[in-house]
């Protein structure tokens, strides 16, 4: 009886946790709700404004709606996003907006890769062009953030304040030592001396191909980076490299004095100075805009029955549907096939930002990429990373397009199998006996003991047979010799820049001049451009959504930048079968 009345109280004690989660949630919702329909308007543009620009949120190609992202309660506040169409779109708006007469930038740190600052920077020039200031103020500017504050006519830093110039740095995590602690062996096979994916698990530091490989795409990356800054402050590349290298900028006094700042003031002093560009008198406040409020609504432009389709793949690549930092190639492969057979499509423009995945999900993509190239032009557009398996699904369009420092290349495929017996078995006690109807039975799943000779040769040919059909489709796709895409493949990483060099980019340039391209290609002039997948509304997303769907949103808002470490642990726990994937997670700093 003791025990029916714990297991009852247990009962009532959980339903109650659950009532009280789940009016929180529906408070949530509605109060999210609210705030998007009081939102969904546009936010009236005072005359003689500028446009506030911060950038303090997540930028992303097309990042999926958070119905969360207006909720705003005790001990929890979400981080809006903004796609980089939108950022880019409401930049060149604001050129020709006869109310916003500047911008205002107000840059710590952004929250995004290079090349899709190279685009943001891009609309920040094509802004200046119009005779409008941009003047850039902060207390602190990390090196992202001055790339793109170095396009403002003056830059202003607090008297106190730091500007981080220091050059790059990029790290791997490596392994090696505590999965030998736990008792975990890694078991690799692999094609291509640079693919180095599987470095952290079975070395302690980098080995002499792959730090060949990083000093050349970083040390690319980082020349790029100085040229963009030299031309716009007047400054030599051989100047700016000599202050990064010798950490010249130590402080606030530092960056006037080597000419990377134009003054030291407080903000106080700021506002004087944008209000006598405005000619506003003092006591009046300066009317302005923030680029995430900042919603107008264009004319339509474009004959909506002649399309220029932009389908937008971005994350990693798995088979089965799509999903917030997944490329699914159900989904894509869908996508393409409706594009493929709608009348009002001209022409494609596929956006790809992956580090790659599973080779066979990447397979299944590049065989819709060919149908539809046979029919109508599709124009690929590289965002921060197209590698790996993300160059496997772009290499058979008409024409690719990338930034300088766009990540690419990453032509080499490897398989990773963890032998746990030793943490099994000697670690924890834990032993497995089981029955085979087959020699080879168990294969790739039987953890707890090591491949034998002729398994490691079974698989080993499995992952050459998938390298052999990459080189090929890439051969084929780039009109060059399967032997040449052997000599720059064999896994390396190369920026776009090199790739242009190399042969695996065709042009320079955003996703704007691949529309562009893609139109002309398709010979059409009056068209309108539609972005896919069909973009779903968050609320009734979230309502046939799975609790997995909800837990990402809410791991993002709590995690905020450190989100993208727990999906590289989701990464590797979920990874299975011959995968093409960049040698880790490049981050640059």
């Amino acid at each position: 009886m003791k025990s029916f009345f714990k297991y009852v109280l247990a009962t009532i004690t959980g339903l109650i946790i659950a009532g009280v989660l789940a009016i929180c949630i529906l408070f949530g919702v509605i109060a999210a709700m609210v705030s998007s329909v009081s939102s969904s308007s546009e936010v009236a543009v005072p005359a003689n404004a500028i446009l506030h620009i911060s950038l303090n949120h997540d930028i992303q190609d097309r990042p999926e709606k958070n119905p969360f992202e207006d909720l705003d309660f005790k001990g929890f506040k979400s981080r809006k996003t903004l796609a980089l169409s939108e950022v880019v779109g409401r930049i060149a708006y604001a050129k020709n907006d006869a109310n916003i007469k500047g911008i205002y930038l107000n840059l710590s740190d952004v929250a995004a890769g290079f090349a899709t600052l190279q685009e943001i920077r891009a609309a920040l020039e094509d802004f200046k062009t119009s005779g409008k200031f941009i003047v850039s103020y902060s207390e602190v500017y990390t090196q992202k953030a001055y790339f793109l504050a170095s396009v403002a006519d003056k830059i202003y830093l607090n008297p106190e304040g730091t500007l981080d110039f220091k050059g790059f740095n990029s790290s791997t995590l490596f392994m090696k030592d505590a999965l030998d602690k736990m008792g975990v062996e890694m078991q690799i096979v692999k094609v291509g001396t640079f693919k180095s994916a599987v470095e952290p698990f079975i070395l302690n530091g980098m080995s002499p191909a792959n730090r060949q490989q990083v000093e050349s795409y970083l040390g690319d990356i980082y020349q790029s980076f100085l040229a963009n800054i030299a031309a716009a402050r007047k400054i030599p590349v051989a100047t700016l490299f000599a202050i990064a290298n010798d950490y010249k900028i130590r402080n606030a006094e530092d960056a006037v004095t080597h000419k990377m700042a134009d003054g030291l003031i407080y903000k106080d002093e700021l506002l004087a100075e944008l209000k006598k560009r405005l000619q506003i008198k003092d006591k009046k406040d300066i009317p302005s805009i923030a680029l995430v409020d900042y919603k107008v609504k264009e004319a339509p432009k474009g004959d909506f029955n002649t399309r220029v389709a932009v389908l937008y793949a971005e994350g990693e690549i798995n088979s089965g549907e799509s999903s917030e930092g997944v490329i699914g190639s159900e989904t894509i492969s869908r996508e393409l096939r409706k594009l493929r057979e709608d009348d009002k499509v001209k022409a494609v423009v596929f956006r790809v930002n992956s580090p790659g995945g599973s080779a066979l999900a990447s397979d299944v993509m590049w065989r819709e990429v060919e149908l539809l190239k046979k029919v109508k032009p599709i124009i690929v557009s590289m965002g921060d990373v197209a590698a790996s398996g993300g160059y496997y699904i772009a290499a058979a369009a008409d024409s690719i397009f990338a930034e300088n420092n766009t990540i690419t290349g990453s032509i080499g495929v490897f398989g990773m199998i963890p032998n746990l017996q030793n943490l099994l078995n000697n670690k924890i006690g834990v032993r497995f006996e089981g029955v085979k109807t087959g020699k080879y039975a168990g294969l790739m799943t039987e953890l707890d003991k090591p491949m034998t000779a002729d398994e490691r040769v079974i698989v080993q040919a499995g992952v050459d047979r998938v390298y052999r059909t990459f080189t090929k489709r890439v051969a084929e796709g780039r009109k060059i010799s399967v032997a040449q895409v052997d000599s720059i493949g064999q896994g390396r990483v190369w920026s776009g820049k090199q790739a242009l060099a190399l042969g695996l980019v065709d042009r320079i340039g955003g996703i704007d001049k691949a529309i562009i391209a893609a139109a002309a290609k398709a010979k059409i002039k009056d068209y309108k451009v539609v972005e896919y997948p069909a973009e779903k509304d968050p609320f009734s997303s979230l309502l046939n959504s799975s609790t997995e769907k909800v837990k990402v949103w809410f791991a993002k808002e709590q995690l905020g930048d450190s989100y993208r470490y727990y999906q590289t642990i989701q990464s590797v726990t979920k990874n299975s079968g011959i995968l093409m994937k960049l040698p880790y997670e490049i981050t640059i700093n």
